[in-house]
């Protein structure tokens, strides 16, 4: 029961093509965002779409799939789990940000082509 502490999984479509890059110590490491779409009927009937974003980030392995494999659009499902973290920017700002550290990827819809 350990690995449902903190376990997040998503089925959605890329926003963007990925960003992908290696960090000093030589680690590649990806980010990219995935939507997810609910659909449901509101009181009056009319038939409502919320899309969410999520973003994700990839690390070695997985980074390298993500950076080969993926695009715009692309139709995935991830598993991984859930990273909330603050950093400071430019201007003295605390800015915190919620992503979910991917573990797992599985590429659904079309068959992907290399880039």
């Amino acid at each position: 029961m350990y690995a449902l502490k903190n376990k997040v999984q998503l089925i959605g479509n890329l926003g963007n093509p990925p960003e992908v890059r290696n960090t000093e110590s030589g680690k590649k490491l990806a980010r990219f965002s995935v939507a997810t779409s609910e659909t449901y009927r509101n009181q009056q009937g009319e038939k409502i779409t919320e899309t969410q974003w999520h973003n994700l980030v990839a690390w070695g392995k997985v980074a390298d799939i993500v950076e080969k494999y993926l695009n715009k659009g692309s139709e995935v499902a991830i598993e991984g789990k859930l990273i909330n973290r603050s950093y400071t920017d430019k201007e003295g700002n605390k800015k915190y940000i919620s992503e979910v550290q991917v573990n797992e990827l599985l590429m659904l819809g079309a068959k992907a082509k290399a880039s």
